[in-house]
């Protein structure tokens, strides 16, 4: 996994290292363009493909990045870049177009 405050471009999108500070999202998007790439960035950078998370895992990672984690694991898995199995056991990334 790699820091999630670190500088990282991807498909063209305006970096989002400026919304970080420490490591740590300094707040949450409201614009939805701007908290799909923000998103994205945490899904290719805290989760690992084909790999399956316990939600115990996905909000430990998320509480290393930001205090309302609940609220990114729900935006994450709105926005399809994680799923979850139907009983909430698993989570999964997905496959992130370039």
């Amino acid at each position: 996994m790699d820091d999630p405050g670190a500088h990282h471009e991807s498909g063209g999108a305006r970096d989002v290292s400026a919304m970080f500070t420490d490591g740590r999202l300094k707040t949450i998007p409201r614009r939805t363009a701007r908290r799909a790439q923000v998103l994205e960035h945490l899904a290719r950078t805290l989760f690992d493909p084909g790999r399956g998370y316990a939600e115990r895992e996905v909000n430990e990672a998320l509480a290393n990045v930001h205090d309302d984690y609940p609220a990114l694991r729900r935006y994450l898995v709105e926005a399809g870049l994680l799923t979850r199995t139907r009983d909430g056991s698993e989570y999964r990334r997905t496959s992130i177009t370039p």
